[in-house]
């Protein structure tokens, strides 16, 4: 085969440290265009991103050449940098270790971005705490309980 084709998707799920209300509505949407060009500068597709004051959804197309671990990585330590240096809260913002990833197919793409469109309403229903788990069980991946956060 001459060439490499790939449609890599992936639904990334973090949280805030301690999953506090950090993200105002005052600034998410400077976070989430400072968030996207991090993602882009990564060579990447960011298709949504979107979230809660404690966590964020985000829908990328990744290239097969993308360590998953390292674009989250940047992800979160630049924007904790930039929301610290914009002083958007008092002390100190910093996101919680670790992540969700998912794999999206092209048939459920349309599904993923809806629902992360919609967060706020998913929220009415259901903590992040609960949907997080229920990404966990539909996605057949082990965790136990008492790592799955930390409150600190």
């Amino acid at each position: 085969m001459a060439n490499t084709y790939t449609q890599l998707y992936f639904h990334i799920v973090f949280a805030v440290k301690g999953r506090r209300n950090h993200i105002s509505k005052q600034w998410k949407d400077e976070l989430y265009k400072y968030i996207t060009g991090i993602v882009l500068n990564k060579n990447q597709k960011l298709m949504i991103i979107n979230g809660m004051p404690n966590h964020l959804h985000i829908l990328i197309g990744t290239k097969p050449n993308c360590n998953l671990s390292d674009l989250v990585r940047d992800i979160k330590a630049n924007s904790s940098k930039w929301i610290n240096e914009q002083k958007f809260i008092k002390g100190t913002f910093e996101w919680q270790t670790g992540f969700g990833a998912f794999t999206v197919s092209q048939s459920g793409i349309n599904n993923v971005i809806k629902y992360i469109k919609n967060q706020e309403e998913h929220h009415k229903k259901k903590t992040f705490k609960e949907e997080y788990i229920e990404f966990l069980n539909a996605y057949k991946i082990e965790f136990k309980n008492e790592y799955l956060f930390t409150d600190e």
